[in-house]
C-alpha cells in the first residue's frame, strides 16, 4: 500500500496500463472532435469522423501496447495522443494519397498536447483546491466523460471558447449567435459539468 500511495504523490499510476483502453474514448474523442473544428480542416471536416478515428486509434493502441515505455500517467495519455496523431495523419493520406510527413505529425501532436493541456486547465479551475498529479488525471477522464454528456450546443460553445482558446465573440461568430446567447450557454454548460462531476466524484468535496 506504501508504495502505491508514494507512485501516485509522484504522478506515477501503476495501474494505468490495465485499464481498459475504452475509459479513455471520450478524452480522444474530445481531442479529435477539437482537430476537425480547427479552420484549416475544414477540407477534411466532412471527410473524417472523430469516432471513426478515436476506434482506429484504440485498435491501433491495443496492438501496440507492449511497445509503451513510460511510467507515469502523463507519458501514458501522451503515447495516446501520439497514436492519434498518426492515426489522422494515416487517414488523411488515404484521402490526400500524399507521402508520410513526419514533420506534419510531430505538429499535430504538440496540438493535440496543447488541448488535452487546455483541458486540464478547465479542471484545474474548477477545483476549490489543488490536486495530486495523478488524480487529477482521473478527474480529466471524468471530465472528458462530462462533457460527452452536455447538450450539444452546450459542449460546442466550452470546447470553443475553454479548449480551443476562443473569445466569447469568436465563438458567437462561428455559430451564427448572439454573444448573449453564447455566454448563457456557457454559464449554463459549466454549472451542468460541475454537477455530474460532483455526482461522478461521489458528491465528495
Amino acid at each position: 500500500m506504501g508504495s502505491r500511495l508514494a507512485n501516485r504523490e509522484n504522478g506515477m499510476n501503476p495501474s494505468h496500463g490495465d485499464r481498459p483502453l475504452g475509459d479513455y474514448r471520450d478524452y480522444l474523442r474530445i481531442l479529435a472532435r477539437l482537430h476537425l473544428q480547427a479552420r484549416n480542416q475544414s477540407r477534411l471536416r466532412g471527410k473524417l469522423d472523430a469516432s471513426d478515428i478515436v476506434q482506429q486509434t484504440i485498435l491501433q493502441a491495443h496492438a501496440r501496447r507492449d511497445q509503451f515505455r513510460g511510467s507515469t500517467d502523463a507519458e501514458w495519455l501522451g503515447w495516446l495522443r501520439a497514436i492519434l496523431a498518426n492515426t489522422f495523419a494515416m487517414t488523411a493520406r488515404e484521402f490526400n494519397t500524399i507521402a508520410r510527413d513526419t514533420a506534419r505529425e510531430q505538429s499535430l501532436e504538440a496540438e493535440l498536447s496543447q488541448s488535452s493541456s487546455r483541458l486540464e486547465r478547465l479542471l484545474a479551475a474548477d477545483q476549490s483546491s489543488p490536486s495530486a498529479g495523478a488524480v487529477r488525471r482521473e478527474e480529466l477522464l471524468l471530465l472528458a466523460g462530462a462533457l460527452g454528456q452536455l447538450p450539444h450546443d452546450q459542449a460546442i460553445v466550452i470546447e470553443l471558447h475553454h479548449l480551443q482558446g476562443l473569445a466569447v465573440a469568436q465563438v458567437a461568430l462561428q455559430l451564427g449567435r448572439t454573444r448573449p446567447a453564447v455566454v448563457g450557454l456557457l454559464f449554463r454548460g459549466l454549472k451542468r459539468l460541475r454537477e455530474i462531476l460532483h455526482a461522478g466524484s461521489g458528491g465528495q468535496e
